[in-house]
């Protein structure tokens, strides 16, 4: 239950994070047009790979490291301070070359220095000593609140399309103060430590090691919108970045499970019980799988007209890239559950750092020749198989590991009751002209089939569900 309360609130915190874009999009995309959208999406893209150097890959390394040691308060105080102060380090570094950056590349300069605001953010970000101990909620508690301010900024402050710059600050300001609530707090967490004591350096090396996996990551996340930027237009980076912003709201209920699972799972790694572990990546396996095909499907389904409706008809080439992107959601899902809640824990890094090596790499070569053929559909394209390459080179790693006829033996009950749901809510999405209440109706109706048809097929996975609500009632 505790896992199950720490998911629900870690889900809650995934989705906030997105909750002010999403709520907002339709609002911006309509005042600063595709074009201001794209901006705004293009010069985040370029941040994001110095948000990813500061973070130099603390941000996983330094959860598992607290989970390893959170029963000692005082070893736990001395590896908070010793991986914080390395972080404060590489922030500044990553600063110092992002003003050097600048000198070299004259575009958006002013754009990009509002956006350095993410970075400065990032130094700040402590997030990970919370997921370390499994609490979840105060981070839910208080982003919450700062996420509802910038909301009602956005709206108040941000008029026309000349206020590009307004909203780049507002939400970049609020991720800063966002993780700056989190410190007040940690005065009761930790005990006091000496300086002379903290041992920086040694975590230099294991942060790295998760860094070039972070960086791959990065490439075909952030990549694509710049390839499309550059190739395209920038108009093309915002068109990317909504379709992805709505997919990555509802892959994040999924993904948020990896982030609970992962302290979970190397606590049982430290206690050597390798068993634990296998029937925890097992279960988390196929509850993740029930979700993701529910949202691959149930996204697909009404994505052509529901991108056109929500950001605005200029914006209607969202819609078939979004029907492409639902595709990584089960692929992202599968990914998380092997790399983040069993490499990762169990400290088979190089696995991992392969797996999004390669899926980079091929992101990066797949997009040059799927853009120039297919623009903006190319990009999905080029994301879906590298997310592919991505998860089939991890299952082939742990392939004498694990065990993949438990891990799959519901699957392909999902992927029916995903298809049965998929074909009526479709034909709905195109028949009926699009409104709040059509587009309600739509959802319903999904979810309605998609659990009758889980309840006909029976997948053992009802029995975890049912266990989980017994136990609550109890």
């Amino acid at each position: 239950m505790k896992v199950l309360k720490n998911y629900l609130y870690n889900a809650g915190y995934q989705i906030l994070a997105l909750i002010v874009p999403l709520i907002t999009a339709p609002y911006i995309s309509r005042v600063l047009h595709p074009a201001g959208v794209g901006y705004n999406a293009y010069t985040n893209s370029i941040i994001q790979y110095f948000v990813l150097m500061a973070d130099l890959g603390i941000a996983m390394y330094g959860q598992r490291e607290i989970a390893y040691v959170r029963e000692d308060p005082k070893k736990m105080s001395q590896t908070f301070w010793e991986i914080q102060c390395l972080k404060f380090f590489t922030t500044t570094v990553t600063y110092f070359l992002f003003v050097i950056f600048l000198h070299v590349y004259d575009r958006y300069t002013v754009f990009l220095w509002i956006q350095s605001l993410n970075i400065i953010g990032a130094a700040f970000d402590v997030s990970w000593l919370y997921q370390g101990v499994e609490d979840f909620k105060r981070t839910v508690l208080r982003n919450t609140m700062v996420r509802l301010l910038s909301l009602a900024l956005i709206f108040i402050l941000i008029k026309n399309s000349s206020d590009v710059g307004k909203y780049i600050f507002i939400v970049g300001f609020s991720n800063l103060f966002g993780n700056l609530t989190l410190w007040p707090h940690l005065r009761k967490m930790l005990v006091p430590v000496k300086i002379k004591s903290l041992h920086v350096w040694h975590h230099l090396w294991p942060t790295i090691g998760l860094f070039i996996p972070q960086i791959a990551t990065s490439v075909y996340l952030q990549l694509n919108k710049t390839m499309l930027g550059v190739m395209m237009g920038t108009k093309y980076s915002g068109f990317y970045q909504n379709s992805d912003t709505l997919v990555k709201m509802v892959l994040s209920l999924a993904t948020a499970l990896g982030t609970v699972m992962l302290p979970h799972m190397s606590a049982a790694f430290v206690k050597g019980d390798k068993e634990k572990m296998h029937q925890l990546l097992y279960k988390s396996f196929d509850m993740l799988s029930i979700l993701a095909f529910a949202m691959t499907f149930g996204i697909a389904a009404i994505s052509t007209n529901l991108a056109p409706f929500f950001y605005g008809k200029s914006f209607w080439p969202v819609g078939p890239a979004m029907m492409i992107e639902s595709l990584v959601i089960i692929l992202i899902a599968w990914s998380n559950t092997i790399g983040q809640q069993y490499l990762v824990p169990t400290n088979q890094v190089k696995k991992f750092g392969t797996s999004v090596v390669l899926g980079a790499c091929f992101n990066f070569v797949t997009n040059f020749a799927f853009i120039d053929l297919w623009g903006l559909k190319g990009a999905m394209w080029a994301t879906v198989a590298s997310e592919a390459v991505v998860t089939g080179y991890q299952m082939w790693s742990v392939r004498k590991e694990i065990r993949f006829a438990e891990m799959f033996k519901n699957t392909f009950k999902y992927l029916v009751a995903g298809l049965v749901m998929f074909i009526p809510v479709y034909l709905m999405n195109i028949r009926l002209h699009t409104s709040v209440i059509t587009l309600g109706l739509e959802v319903i109706v999904g979810i309605i089939i998609y659990i009758a048809m889980i309840l006909i097929l029976k997948p053992t996975s009802l029995q975890t569900v049912f266990q989980m609500i017994k136990r609550k009632n109890h």
